[in-house]
């Protein structure tokens, strides 16, 4: 692996325990220890992942996800957080999260759900793209990849990012079983 990954976490012993683990998968780390470090690091750079604390010095981690889908930033998000209430995992599930960890936690836990996030955007990668097909209708749904947007029945249909991924994977290769 050579996956970069941007950490944003105020906590300086949690960031190197994060590191030194992700180093060992091979990615190269970047760390914010604040907000506005972490907003401005995930849109000035390329990463293929983003740890991200909601509790943080200046910008929160949910403002932070929010800004980055709203500038159609679908880099994964990991949020690792203390704040374990229902209300604010399905608040950043919501607001375009693609995995939710809260604190303590266990760092193979941890490695496994990074991994899974790399498997499936490797596979999205994979997915044929040459087939020139920016509009992919069937039924009554219709996917425009060009603008990310769907439609059923001509009714706009709102996805998460994860969700509009799963579904062009799906519709990309119908009939085909995924694990």
């Amino acid at each position: 692996m050579h996956q970069r990954v941007l950490i944003v976490e105020d906590d300086e012993d949690i960031a190197h325990l994060i590191e030194l683990h992700l180093n060992d998968l091979g990615c190269t780390c970047v760390w914010a220890s604040d907000g506005e470090a972490g907003l401005a690091e995930a849109l000035g750079n390329r990463f293929d992942l983003v740890v991200l604390d909601l509790t943080l010095p200046g910008i929160d981690g949910m403002r932070i996800c929010s800004e980055l889908r709203s500038e159609r930033i679908y880099t994964p998000i990991l949020m690792l957080t203390s704040r374990a209430d229902e209300i604010d995992r399905v608040l950043g599930l919501e607001l375009g999260a693609d995995d939710y960890l809260t604190k303590p936690f266990s760092i193979r836990e941890f490695l496994a759900r990074v991994k899974a996030l790399f498997r499936r955007v490797d596979s999205l990668r994979a997915t044929p793209q040459e087939d020139g097909k920016t509009i992919i209708n069937h039924g009554g749904l219709t996917i425009d990849r060009m603008n990310r947007r769907v439609t059923m029945r001509g009714r706009k249909i709102e996805l998460t990012p994860k969700e509009y991924e799963l579904l062009l994977l799906f519709a990309l290769h119908p009939g085909r079983t995924f694990t």
